[in-house]
C-alpha cells in the first residue's frame, strides 16, 4: 500500500508538523518517564492500528534499553508481571482515553485515581497531552497510509 499523501511535503504540512512537534517536544521534556511514554504512545498505536507508530515506538523503546519481555507484553499488559504499578496506571489511562472512538464510556474515576496516585501535577498533565497526541499522530498515519516496516532499529530521534 502506498502512502496516500506526504504530510511534510507541502508549505501547510510543514508549518501544521512543526506546532504537532512543539508539544510533542514539551511533553518529552516533561518529567514523566520517558519508558512510561514510549509504553504508552506504543499501547494507544496498537489499539489505533497505525504500523507506523507501532514501528517507531517499539523501535525507540528498545533503543533506549527497553526489553523484549516488555515490548511484547504491551498489548497483554493487564495479565503480565512486568510493568510496575505507576506505568499500569499509565496504561489503563491510554487505553481508556483511546478507546472513546469506540463508545467506551471515557475514563474511569478508578483510572483517574490511579493516575493521581502514582503522577504529580506536571506528568498527569504530560500523560493527558501525551495520550490526546498520540492518537491524533496515529490518526494521521492511518488516514495517510503511513506504514510500519521500514524504520531502521537503529539511529531514530
Amino acid at each position: 500500500m502506498e502512502p496516500r499523501l506526504h504530510l511534510m511535503t507541502n508549505d501547510l504540512g510543514a508549518e501544521l508538523g512543526k506546532r504537532f512537534a512543539d508539544v510533542s517536544l514539551g511533553i518529552a521534556r516533561s518529567t514523566l518517564p520517558r519508558s512510561t511514554q514510549e509504553l504508552v504512545m506504543l499501547r494507544a498505536s496498537q489499539i489505533n492500528g497505525c504500523g507506523f507508530c507501532v514501528d517507531l515506538h517499539t523501535k525507540t523503546a528498545a533503543r533506549a534499553g527497553e526489553s523484549a519481555v516488555r515490548l511484547h507484553l504491551v498489548a497483554a499488559w493487564r495479565r503480565s508481571t512486568v510493568f510496575t504499578e505507576a506505568e499500569r496506571a499509565a496504561l489503563a489511562l491510554a487505553e481508556e482515553g483511546t478507546r472513546i472512538a469506540d463508545a467506551h464510556p471515557g475514563v474511569s474515576d478508578e483510572t483517574w485515581a490511579g493516575v493521581r496516585e502514582h503522577y504529580d501535577e506536571e506528568q498527569s498533565t504530560a500523560l493527558v497531552y501525551l495520550v490526546a497526541m498520540i492518537n491524533a499522530a496515529n490518526r494521521l498515519g492511518v488516514i495517510v497510509h503511513h506504514e510500519g516496516g521500514s524504520l531502521p532499529a537503529t539511529g531514530l530521534a
